[in-house]
């Protein structure tokens, strides 16, 4: 079988198949007594879940603490129980009540798309440990202990199921549904477990069928022989040993340096980030500090969540991307001028900065402060802007708030085309390939059936870096990359062939990805970005840059 792979590595095992679900409660289903009763009922349900998924966050730690954090407000959110209250006075019974109010919220977010798309599975999760806390019944639960690491095959996986697992637990993920940002992926990447997401009839594997995934190519293998796995798994500890022996800063072979940074949403990140070498902060996503927020952050919280940051960084690079709102992920706090039939081509990013400045002015305001007594320099850059009035409107806010280096992010394919006037207003570039990905080829990027428009590989993508970092040469500027493109180690090579000055990325992903540039010269580089843009589909442009980098063969990359 074949899917998208979104966390490398090889993982082989049994295959445990979750495929059960809490039954849906009867249509129409009423209660007996009293509705105060039945409503105080669905409300311990609700507080009773919303308690148990922070507690298992506060268990996990670090990134999954956050999404599990998040997926318990959304389970007391204020609109939602106003919802379950209305249809219980209305005569149906707690578990219908819930089911149906939770049915609204996940309408509107499968509608949303994005990001907001991806959290579909996460609230069905809350809906059916609220309505199994309801009925009594089971939750669909995963092995406690088993002989061997599993192979963990589901139509989809939400947060809850596998904050708690590691590596010694499953070997792999592999799910019918989700894309590259769905938290399956990013808690896969964050364990360093192998997954494969968008695979067509993986639930339809035998359980305890034997099953190993490429958490690399997407291929999941079934029944492999003996010598398969043990050809997979000695190549896969002879390329993390070869990985392994190469530190330092990013550099190619002949000495190019390449910064290779770490992609975070807060401070809870850092600690992987430094382990796994990252010079510095390429993508600081603020918007975690706003989601699920009835009001946006203090000033004085947002100062102490960036400030932890700069202080880990001593001399390093950090840039932080200014509040990503609207669209997949809408605030309370923010609204819309007007209601929006398409969210993802609204306003969005720098566009509803330009709606609620006040709340622009608060973040770069603590973004100064933050900065000032650190020794990290400091970037600030503004997401989803298309033209060079915007850069030049943020620009000059940043230089209002006494920061000296605004850049702006390149998701959009007019800025990519029209990179030469916007460098002539901003400090610097950071290609976030996922949404330009997302907006030249017209492809949600959390559709899966749409995954090969999404792949980074794609001649025209390759097209719009090139012509974003040419132009970032000719003015003189920076540019990075900081989507999940940066984390492939035979693209970053590519990347840093096409001109781009630093890569960002997942940081489990940094150790291949150095090691990757140190075996390959800059005009190998170079070659293949060139090869690669000559060709007509991803699947040959990767083919062709391959064979131009033949130093990655010693690190079985």
């Amino acid at each position: 079988m074949k899917g998208t792979g979104v966390s490398q590595g090889i993982g082989h095992g049994p295959a445990y198949v979750l495929t059960a679900s809490v039954p849906e409660p009867p249509a129409g289903q009423t209660f007996t007594g009293e509705a105060v009763q039945e409503k105080e009922r669905a409300l311990a349900a609700l507080k009773q879940v919303a308690g148990a998924l922070e507690a298992r966050g506060d268990k996990a730690g670090g990134e999954a603490r956050e999404i599990l954090q998040a997926q318990a407000l959304m389970a007391e959110d204020p609109g939602l129980i106003v919802g379950v209250k209305s249809l219980i006075d209305g005569g149906l019974a707690a578990p219908r009540a819930v089911y149906e109010s939770f049915g609204r919220y996940r309408d509107l977010l499968a509608k949303a798309g994005g990001y907001l798309g991806e959290r579909v599975a996460d609230l069905d999760d809350i809906r059916d440990r609220v309505i199994a806390q309801l009925t009594g019944q089971p939750l669909p639960g995963l092995p406690v202990e088993t002989a061997e690491p599993y192979v963990l095959i589901a139509r989809d996986l939400a947060p809850a199921d596998t904050a708690l697992l590691s590596r010694d637990v499953v070997a792999a993920f592999v799910t019918e549904e989700g894309g590259p940002t769905s938290h399956t992926a990013i808690l896969a990447k964050a364990m360093g477990v192998p997954a494969v997401v968008a695979c067509a009839g993986a639930t339809t594997i035998r359980p305890g069928a034997r099953v190993l995934v490429d958490g690399s190519t997407g291929e999941v293998r079934l029944e492999p022989s003996d010598d398969d796995v043990a050809t997979a798994v000695g190549a896969q500890e002879s390329r993390r040993a070869a990985i392994a022996a190469v530190r330092g800063p990013g550099r190619t072979k002949d000495g190019h340096r390449v910064p290779l940074l770490a992609n975070i949403g807060g401070p809870g990140d850092l600690d992987p980030a430094l382990a796994n070498g990252a010079e510095g902060v390429g993508l600081y996503r603020t918007e975690f500090l706003f989601l699920d927020r009835a009001q946006a952050p203090s000033i004085e919280e947002q100062e102490a969540a960036y400030r932890a940051v700069l202080e880990a960084f001593p001399g390093g690079k950090v840039v932080v991307r200014t509040l990503d709102a609207g669209a997949d992920k809408p605030l309370a706090f923010l609204k819309p001028s007007a209601p929006e039939p398409n969210p993802a081509l609204g306003e969005r990013g720098l566009r509803m900065f330009r709606l609620h400045p006040e709340v622009m002015a608060v973040q770069l305001a603590a973004l100064a402060a933050a900065a000032a007594g650190t020794d990290a320099e400091l970037h600030v850059m503004a997401p989803m802007v298309a033209t060079a009035e915007e850069a030049r409107w943020f620009a000059g806010a940043c230089r209002a708030a006494g920061l000296p280096s605004a850049g702006v992010m390149i998701e959009v394919p007019a800025a990519a085309l029209r990179a030469h006037g916007l460098a002539q207003e901003a400090d610097f570039f950071s290609i976030g390939t996922n949404d330009l990905s997302q907006y030249t080829f017209a492809a949600d990027r959390q559709v899966g059936a749409l995954a090969g428009l999404q792949d980074p590989w794609q001649p025209a993508l390759l097209d719009l870096v090139a012509a974003t970092a040419t132009a970032a040469s000719d003015n003189g500027r920076q540019c990075g990359v900081c989507g999940e493109s940066a984390a492939d180690p035979v693209l970053a090579c590519v990347l840093a062939g096409l001109g781009v000055s630093t890569l960002s990325m997942s940081a489990t992903a940094l150790p291949a990805v150095r090691a990757a540039l140190a075996v390959s010269t800059l005009d190998e580089c170079g070659r293949a970005a060139h090869a690669a843009r000559g060709q007509a589909t991803a699947r040959h442009a990767r083919a062709a840059a391959r064979s131009n980098l033949p130093g990655l063969a010693e690190l079985g990359l």
